[in-house]
């Protein structure tokens, strides 16, 4: 395989993904930027510049999309634990309950394509896909 036919299935790879990613999302009244949001809060709690510098938004995008998930009762904002100057996003009870049900539903969508490879393949693709990412 050439350098070529590898980016050709990433890309290819990419669009079947977003678009598992798109409908899902949509299922639920997301955008993808939101699921973007439900997914990197699912485990930690975010200082709001730092989630607009990972997601590449300005904070009054940011701001305007956690207003959004306030309002349907996914997101809230409070004080950092540990430094009361600092504010941060985290979900409530109700995010982490949707962003549960849509990683299934995306898990579910997504098993016809990686239900064909083996525990074994299924390591060495994850390994192979971090390589790929960019490092934080």
């Amino acid at each position: 395989m050439t350098a070529d036919d590898a980016m050709d299935a990433l890309v290819r790879t990419t669009f079947e993904v977003a678009g598992v990613l798109t409908r899902v999302a949509g299922e639920h009244d997301l955008s993808l930027t939101q699921l973007r949001v439900l997914g990197i809060l699912r485990d930690r709690r975010a200082r709001v510049t730092e989630l607009a510098a990972y997601l590449g938004l300005d904070k009054s995008t940011l701001s305007g999309l956690i207003d959004r998930g306030q309002r349907r009762g996914l997101l809230a904002r409070g004080k950092n634990p540990g430094d009361g100057r600092v504010v941060e996003v985290y979900m409530t009870e109700e995010g982490h309950e949707l962003a549960e049900r849509v990683r299934e539903e995306i898990r579910r969508a997504l098993a016809p394509r990686t239900g064909r490879l083996d525990p074994g393949q299924l390591d060495h693709l994850a390994e192979l896909l971090e390589l790929v990412l960019p490092r934080p």
